[in-house]
């Protein structure tokens, strides 16, 4: 058998196994499973126990996974699933199956329970939560590199995109070409729906992009991302084209200290909630605290929220390896919002910035 794609990520699952008091763990979620054995394809799970790590799929992908999951014994999906998931469980001697609670569904569940019974095989099936998405938390050297790759496409993407905007553009539009750039670009797809919200609609923090014309002298935020070999990239930017007045100036300029101070001030140790506190102060001070209502950021990676979390309830603390987007915000119902995103990673104790898109500078 050929070494594991990534093994020391197979490994940090099987301690955590070993910890639990499991004969092996269930693996259901796509992102953990693509995360652990390389494995694309839209269907399969992965059972790893301490001395075996089995890829079950069916007929559309076992040469797929053959090519992207070395290491790993590639079984066959054939039949129902009485027909091969109690052969697999005896031939695993799994008498302790662990499985993602955070992710199956409770009919997923009841299932594999249901033919485990059928089939008279002994398994008790465990909850676990988070386990693989812990290990994911901190990225090594190769997904740094393709994260940074999706955040370059999304940044370029945006200027391209922002070089386009005229009013008079809908808000759909807008979106229209900020996903050509990132296909022209070489992406995936995009890593979300593009927000584009012009004048009131900024207000509303995840307003879904429609048909409202952008206009001269408003606040338009534009959130936007791209996905690269299975990475997200996530940026935000509040634009206003022509002039603009004093109060989006004022408002604009609290947010963007927000953003800063915390990228300055964030540090290796701190939880989450430390982290957003260092913004969320400077924009209460400034008598905004009430509109400013969802968290500082999130971590993101194969998913675009994932852990970790960084926000008043976070109390996780934050370490080297992890990147997470620092994205303060103030929204004002009937005028507009401001809010100004970027993704950092922490080395060295400190933040690195990863995006490098421009901001507007008032």
């Amino acid at each position: 058998m050929a070494e594991f794609r990534f093994p020391k990520r197979v490994a940090g699952v099987r301690s955590a196994v070993e910890q639990l008091e499991l004969d092996g763990i269930l693996i259901s979620n796509n992102h953990n499973r693509r995360y652990l054995s390389g494995f694309i394809g839209s269907a399969g799970y992965l059972l790893i126990t301490q001395s075996r790590a089995v890829l079950t799929t069916d007929f559309r992908y076992t040469e797929q996974a053959e090519l992207q999951a070395t290491g790993f014994e590639i079984s066959r999906i054939q039949g129902r699933m009485s027909e091969w998931f109690p052969p697999l469980l005896k031939d695993l001697e799994i008498s302790n199956l662990g499985f993602e609670a955070d992710d199956m569904t409770v009919a997923s569940l009841q299932m594999f329970k249901g033919v485990a019974k059928e089939a008279d095989v002994k398994t008790k099936f465990k909850p676990t939560e988070g386990g693989t998405a812990e290990l994911r938390a901190v990225k090594d050297a190769e997904e740094l590199a393709l994260l940074q790759e999706a955040i370059n496409i999304g940044d370029a993407a945006f200027e391209e995109t922002f070089e386009k905007m005229t009013p008079g553009m809908t808000e759909k539009e807008v979106a229209w070409e900020f996903e050509k750039s990132i296909r022209e670009h070489g992406a995936e797809s995009l890593s979300f729906d593009t927000i584009v919200a012009a004048g009131p609609n900024a207000a509303r923090p995840h307003h879904q992009t429609g048909n409202r014309k952008i206009r001269e002298g408003e606040t338009i935020v534009f959130d936007c991302g791209a996905t690269y070999e299975g990475y997200c990239s996530d940026l935000t930017r509040t634009v206003v084209l022509g002039t603009h007045n004093d109060e989006i100036c004022r408002v604009y300029n609290i947010v963007l200290e927000a953003q800063e101070t915390a990228i300055d001030k964030v540090a290796e140790g701190m939880t989450g909630n430390q982290a957003d506190a260092i913004a969320r102060e400077i924009i209460k001070d400034a008598g905004h605290g009430d509109q400013f209502g969802h968290s500082l950021g999130h971590g993101l990676g194969m998913q675009v929220h994932e852990k970790p979390h960084v926000g008043p309830r976070a109390d996780e603390k934050l370490v080297n390896g992890m990147p997470f987007t620092i994205e303060p915000g103030i929204y004002i119902p009937g005028w507009g919002g401001v809010r100004i995103e970027d993704v950092v990673v922490l080395e060295n104790g400190k933040a690195r910035v990863m995006s490098h898109a421009p901001k507007m500078s008032f």
